[in-house]
């Protein structure tokens, strides 16, 4: 076991020497690395062929000036990115963000992740992730298309059908994949299936916007029942309020869960009396159209109050589900909703969890779900749209969502293969990153060195 850890720290110590300061890089390369590298000893092929550590290295690192005008007519620049990390098991795939956090190491971190995530699903997709350091809140439509337009510009030069198929992330959903779409058909003069997350009326798919909040409730389900336990009457902390957390709030109370938080940057809602249908549309209402703050909320419903800049995570729950960002669950955090009697812990957002919380969650056997199997449901489902694209065709709703829990259903599997340690406890995390792993080596050993 010493020296497993040893071995384990040699290795992230390596990886962090060539990546200084990627801080978030370094944190998600640790978290596969002491599942990965004691399987890697037992599995002499994976350790000749040096394959974890290439899985390290992005194929391609694209960084390029995003110049755009503002509504007064000033010139703003910002930053643009795109991380082609592994094309073995098919096109890169991964999300777009606009965000002022965004830099390259949350972009390696996040496409690290999707490497697994996306091998996960079972679908012919590689990992990949980019972005930029715009902030479209507050912007304008003509200030967030202007600024579209230019990024796409110079992004198209990379992507492609069957090259690298973008989506949208934190701060790009709907307005603005539109916008980047109809500046790439204009350069390439040809309507095909680059971006995911498109408009119903131009190729996009139903679901596609809910399916990863549904996808983290059915993964959930499919954990609780392997306790035979359900999700009827769970009272649950749901974090951020965007459009996973609004998803993920939807299908609980579809499954007789009872959603009782919702927050944002600017603080937390606590509802005790649970958030229902007719609340959640308030709440889609207020940041979807209004783009307004969540404290709104408490304006409106009686008896619901907003506490100001905290997370949701001192409220007395049976599950919790973080959809807001990377490392808002903190160890602190994570040992109150122990010490409340939190049954689980399901990952809606990119690494959510820190290091010492998800050890604390692991040591007193929570469930616990990580991101790139509980939140594969979303590029789950942008690679169903890519089919249909593909196909020039236009599955229903009933027939997209089932497919959705079929896969989840299938990763599910997939983990329980890799990650049971004994009758009584799941290692979903063992389970996650050793069956994403597995494909993806066996892919890249088959290929060469490439």
């Amino acid at each position: 076991m010493a020296n497993q850890s040893k071995n384990v720290e040699a290795f992230v110590d390596k990886i962090a020497q060539r990546n200084p300061y990627e801080t978030e890089f370094i944190q998600a390369v640790r978290e596969v690395a002491e599942t990965i590298v004691p399987f890697i000893e037992d599995h002499p092929k994976y350790k000749e062929s040096n394959v974890l550590e290439r899985i390290c290295e992005p194929e391609r690192v694209v960084m390029f000036r995003v110049p755009w005008v503002n509504d007064q007519g000033t010139i703003e620049v910002n930053r643009g990115y795109r991380v082609q990390m592994n094309s073995a098991i098919g096109p890169y795939k991964g999300g777009l963000r606009f965000h002022p956090s965004v830099n390259l190491s949350i972009l390696k971190f996040l496409a690290f992740e999707q490497v697994f995530k996306n091998s996960l699903t079972t679908l012919p997709l590689g990992g990949g992730k980019g972005g930029s350091d715009f902030n479209p809140k507050g912007k304008s439509d003509g200030e967030v298309m202007r600024f579209c337009q230019s990024f796409m510009t110079e992004l198209a030069r990379h992507i492609g059908g069957f090259t690298d198929i973008p989506a949208g992330d934190i701060g790009v959903g709907a307005r603005e994949i539109g916008f980047m779409y109809g500046q790439y058909k204009k350069i390439k003069n040809e309507f095909t299936g680059v971006l995911t997350g498109k408009g119903l009326q131009f190729g996009g798919s139903l679901i596609r916007t809910e399916a990863t909040g549904y996808g983290v409730v059915y993964f959930s389900k499919e954990m609780l029942e392997t306790r035979g336990d359900s999700l009827e009457g769970k009272i649950c902390a749901v974090s951020g309020s965007g459009n996973v957390a609004q998803y993920t709030i939807e299908k609980l109370i579809e499954l007789g869960a009872k959603p009782v938080t919702v927050s944002d940057s600017g603080g937390c809602i606590y509802d005790k009396d649970g958030i229902d249908t007719e609340k959640l549309e308030l709440i889609k209402k207020i940041k979807n159209e209004q783009r307004g703050r969540i404290s709104e909320y408490a304006d409106q419903i009686k008896g619901a109050e907003f506490h100001k800049g905290v997370t949701p995570w001192n409220i007395k729950v049976d599950l919790a589900y973080p959809c807001a960002t990377q490392n808002e669950l903190p160890e602190e955090d994570a040992k109150t909703l122990i010490d409340n009697g939190c049954m689980g812990v399901f990952e809606g957002a990119n690494m959510p969890t820190t290091d010492g919380a998800l050890h604390l969650i692991k040591e007193n056997k929570l469930l616990f779900s990580p991101g790139k199997a509980s939140n594969a449901g979303g590029v789950a489902t942008s690679g169903l749209e890519m089919s249909q694209n593909s196909q020039r065709l236009y599955w229903t709703r009933d027939e997209v969502d089932y497919r959705l829990k079929m896969i989840m259903k299938s990763i599910h599997e997939n983990c329980v293969e890799y990650g049971r340690i004994d009758d009584n406890y799941i290692d979903y995390v063992k389970g996650a990153n050793i069956a994403g792993f597995v494909k993806v080596a066996d892919a890249m050993i088959a290929q060469g060195v490439v």
